[in-house]
């Protein structure tokens, strides 16, 4: 969610990037790189059947955990450990918090005036404030962003009442879906709406194109000869851009003199207003553009990113029922079955938390960050980097990484509790699921929220299994915007004592 590190990149964006890291200590030096021909660069040796991530993964046995490639003109740096993961998130995160201009990105975000992809500048720094001013008014601790998520979760465990056996999928997007819709626009939307049907229309087919292994981000030149990835990317783009501007066009109409904000846009507008005041180059330079596409990337990474956890979160408690049961016996002790969830219980419920931790560190929603750029001549570890590098960091090797993580195939929440299983921790510098630093995400305090709700709504309510007969699903992932499990059927099961046809007391 939000408009960081957890959106993803294209997929050619990913596969330009490699880098090279070595030990500290030494004289500065070039990092390992793989062989690379004139024009092409290092496209031959990409070659493989293996998506990136788990491709950058194999790669840094022969070259080591940092390394560099070649994509066509661009060089980039691969990096695989934490250590130097950190080192550009977080130590030198201005020296590398720079972003690669390409043709899918410029369509995406009207030539990177998002904060997702954005480059930085003092422009892009004033745009990230005043976005990050007007989340933090629905962030953690607001009343009316847990009343919308809540609201969403007992209309999603309805659906499950009625129907035992169904793809879960299209129910989790809308209930996601709907709570953006809350945050962004103070509306939301009922199955079937035109509106909303066309929403996840245009979604859907965002995430189809910017996953291509398009060769126009490497070569943009390729642009002029016709590709339909990327005429349906700008007919996507068309769509959400046309529903973006009738709902900014009505919020800019409303009367502020009451001083409610109702909701982002109204908050990013009054935040954009009163800077005009001070008459600062910075929100000069601020537009309408900036505004609406910040909005395009709550939808874009918000919803996608949200929902596909969700999706792995099911998926393995499906695989693992035990871990299911433990998570039932802990609302049932902590909360029972006279109210609902509520978010000041996550103290009360630590291995739902650890639980979720878990799914986020073994199924990384965005495998690979998006590219950073190095803004500047810099180092990472021993190693040189010129400026205008492109840096990715391969966020599933740091998730799985055998030095850091005992057997890191294994899906053990235990590993993110305490000694006495009273508390969660992060037991290794190796887990950064919504990045750090300059480029964290910025809608992470959100999606952690909707995780927390949406999974003990259905806990509390279900036992999740697949029908009989079936098999289990896959835990493979379909690597693209984001890494998708695959669908399949789930049979949601009441549990013993609970009555659907009215709310729990205390909802």
């Amino acid at each position: 969610p939000g408009s960081g590190e957890m959106f993803p990149g294209q997929r050619c964006v990913i596969l330009v990037a490699l880098g090279l890291s070595g030990v500290s200590g030494g004289p500065p030096r070039e990092p390992p790189r793989l062989p690379a021909l004139p024009l092409i660069g290092s496209l031959l040796s990409l070659r493989s059947p293996l998506p990136p991530h788990r491709l950058f993964q194999d790669l840094q046995r022969k070259y080591g955990p940092t390394f560099s490639l070649m994509l066509g003109p661009h060089r980039v740096l691969v990096v695989n450990h934490h250590r130097h993961a950190r080192e550009v998130l977080l130590k030198k995160g201005r020296a590398f918090a720079g972003r690669p201009r390409t043709v899918t990105t410029d369509v995406l975000t009207r030539d990177g005036k998002d904060i997702a992809f954005g480059d930085y500048s003092a422009t892009w720094r004033f745009h990230r404030k005043i976005v990050h001013g007007a989340l933090s008014m629905f962030g953690e601790g607001s009343a009316s962003i847990e009343k919308i998520i809540c609201a969403e979760a007992s209309a999603l465990c309805g659906v499950l009442s009625q129907s035992s056996c169904l793809d879960l999928s299209p129910e989790l997007t809308r209930a996601v879906t709907n709570v953006v819709c809350w945050l962004c626009f103070s509306c939301s939307y009922s199955r079937g709406d035109p509106e909303f049907e066309a929403m996840l229309r245009y979604s859907q087919g965002i995430v189809d194109t910017v996953a291509k292994d398009g060769l126009v981000d490497i070569f943009p030149w390729l642009q002029v000869f016709p590709n339909a990835d990327l005429r349906r990317l700008r007919q996507c783009v068309s769509v959400r851009d046309r529903l973006l501007q009738d709902k900014y066009l009505q919020h800019q109409v409303q009367d502020y003199s009451d001083h409610v904000q109702r909701d982002l846009l109204d908050a990013l507008l009054r935040a954009k207003r009163s800077a005009e005041n001070h008459n600062t180059a910075e929100c000069v330079d601020l537009s309408e553009d900036h505004l609406l596409m910040t909005v395009g990337d709550i939808f874009g990474a918000g919803v996608e990113t949200t929902t596909t956890v969700l999706k792995w979160a099911v998926t393995y408690l499906v695989h693992h029922p035990q871990v299911q049961r433990r998570i039932q016996d802990e609302l049932d002790r902590r909360i029972g079955g006279d109210r609902a969830p509520r978010l000041s219980d996550r103290g009360s419920l630590p291995y739902l938390e650890a639980t979720i931790r878990e799914v986020l560190r073994i199924r990384p929603v965005a495998p690979l960050f998006i590219p950073h750029v190095a803004l500047t001549d810099t180092s990472i570890g021993d190693f040189t980097v010129r400026k205008g590098t492109r840096v990715v960091i391969n966020l599933w090797s740091l998730h799985h990484d055998e030095e850091e993580w005992t057997d890191p195939e294994r899906f053990d929440p235990g590993r993110f509790l305490n000694s006495d299983g009273s508390g969660v921790t992060v037991p290794s510098p190796s887990y950064l699921p919504f990045g750090a630093g300059v480029r964290v995400c910025l809608g992470e305090a959100l999606a952690k929220m909707e995780l927390f709700l949406f999974l003990s709504w259905i806990l509390q309510r279900f036992h999740l299994s697949v029908p009989p007969g079936h098999p289990l699903p896959s835990l493979e992932g379909k690597f693209g915007v984001v890494l998708q499990p695959a669908r399949y059927q789930v049979n949601a099961t009441p549990r013993a004592g609970w009555d659907h046809a009215s709310p729990p007391h205390g909802q």
